[in-house]
This record gives C-alpha cells, structure tokens and sequence, in this order.
C-alpha cells in the first residue's frame, strides 16, 4: 500500500500453526494499514445506500469477532462484546460517529493485546476449547481458518471503501 507498509508475507513452509498465527496476524496489521491516514470523518464514510459499510463499522466489526471467536469461545470467557449487543447484533456497522471513530481505532488495538495472547496461550489445535458456538464444541484450527476468513471477505470491503474515499489501492 504504502513504502512504510512493515508487513511481511511470512514464512512459505512452515508448521501448520505457525502458518496459520502468522496469517491472522497478517490480515490484523492490513486492516490497520487501509485505514492508515483515514480521519474520523473519513472513518466514518458510508458506501453505498442502502448498505451501512464503513472503514470504522469494519474496525469495530472485527473487534468484535476477536473478542467473540478467541476470549468467548476460545478462553469460555464471558464477557459483553465492545458493540454488538443480541438486541442489536449490528450495532458495530450501524452506531458509528466521528466523535467516538478515533477511540474506536484504539480499541480494536488494544482488544488485538489480549487476543494475541489468547491465542498464544492456547497450543492445541485439535483438541475442543474451553468454550462452544451455538452449542457445538470448535478447535482451535476451526478458530484460526475462520478468523482467516472473515478478515479477508472484510479486508477486500474494505478495498472498495478506502479506493472511494481516496483512491488508495494495494494489497
């Protein structure tokens, strides 16, 4: 994207795990890479109607799914999600302003502090974790390749929205 993109594609023949650790952590420095320059307003940009797509509804999405897929599921932890509420399971696209975009920011990266950490603390990749989605017992690879996806499919919105506000492109 950038000459000061720091990202590195990793290693190409590694471990399972480590294939996998370092991709998720590849596409959590993308996101903060696309938004990189954005101001709040600019955070706060809307595709098009009706759609509630935003660089910041993405952010907060994400954050969301960290604390959702590697402190609930993973650790069993119980905890309320950053935005999202069961009365309002879109709230991280829907309630977003410029007011709060910024913190927003400083939240998704201080939730990554604790879920990378989850994540470490966590070395089985075939055996159930603590916890279970919606009833079902999950391993930690399932965790891993999910997250992997999600980032991606949110990664290339994000591509879209960043090119209209802006015209940046890049991988």
């Amino acid at each position: 994207m950038t000459a000061d993109d720091t990202r590195r594609f990793g290693p190409m023949a590694a471990a399972e795990r480590e294939t996998l650790d370092h991709w998720v952590d590849f596409y959590r420095q993308t996101l903060l890479t696309k938004i990189a320059g954005l101001d709040a307003e600019q955070l706060c940009l809307r595709s098009v109607p009706p759609s509630t797509l935003s660089p910041i509804g993405l952010v907060r999405h994400l954050t969301d799914v960290e604390a959702s897929w590697l402190r609930r599921v993973l650790l069993d932890e119980q905890l309320t999600l950053p935005h999202s509420t069961p009365d309002r399971p879109d709230a991280d696209f829907d309630d977003i302003d410029p007011a709060t975009a910024l913190a927003d920011v400083e939240r998704y990266r201080e939730e990554l502090v604790t879920t990378r950490a989850a994540q470490a603390s966590w070395i089985d990749l075939d055996g159930p974790v603590r916890g279970q989605r919606h009833g079902r017992p999950v391993t930690l690879r399932w965790i891993l390749t999910h997250l992997i996806e999600e980032y991606a499919r949110h990664l290339g919105h994000l591509d879209l929205l960043r090119e209209t506000i802006d015209g940046r492109t890049g991988y």
